[in-house]
């Protein structure tokens, strides 16, 4: 075993290299910290975006599940109750507070035939179909998105999305 020790210059040197690497790290984590946590970001974002679309799909399937049976008691106004207020309703209950987020708009097909609703428009009473229709339920939505750098890649830094269900009138 080699025990001679070290000369000084080689113990000076290593030390001179010690203090001249002192700060880089600091320094390296400086320049990478802003890509890395603008990457987060953009990562959250996209995360979101896609969990508000599967929300939506989960509360059009309710709604469309719902709105299959011809019942109208989950109206809101308990005089004179409405099917399609009560199908709206069960959207709104099952987006688990995304609805009035998103701006939805509603494109219904019944039987081939297409009506365009929004949320300022009044619905009229047959816009679920009557029994025995095919009913398509599509409401577009847009999902506004927070991060800058990602803004440029949609249309006015907003994530328009559609979700759909189709079903077919039960005879009620």
């Amino acid at each position: 075993m080699n025990t001679t020790p070290k000369p000084q210059f080689l113990k000076s040197r290593q030390r001179d290299k010690a203090r001249r690497q002192r700060g880089v790290v600091t320094v390296e984590f400086a320049l990478l910290a802003p890509l890395l946590l603008l990457l987060l970001c953009i990562a959250m974002d996209m995360g979101i975006a896609l969990w508000v679309n599967l929300t939506m799909q989960y509360a059009v399937r309710e709604g469309a599940r719902y709105s299959v049976t011809g019942q109208s008691n989950l109206d809101p106004n308990a005089t004179n109750q409405q099917r399609y207020l009560a199908i709206v309703q069960e959207i709104r209950n099952s987006s688990m507070g995304l609805y009035s987020l998103v701006s939805p708009s509603y494109v219904i097909t019944i039987n081939g035939a297409t009506q365009t609703y929004n949320t300022q428009t009044s619905y009229s009473t047959g816009m679920f179909g009557n029994p025995g229709d095919i009913v398509v339920l599509q409401i577009n939505c847009i999902w506004p998105l927070l991060t800058p750098l990602v803004k440029p890649f949609f249309a006015n830094g907003k994530f328009s999305f559609s979700v759909a269900a189709t079903m077919r009138n039960e005879g009620f």
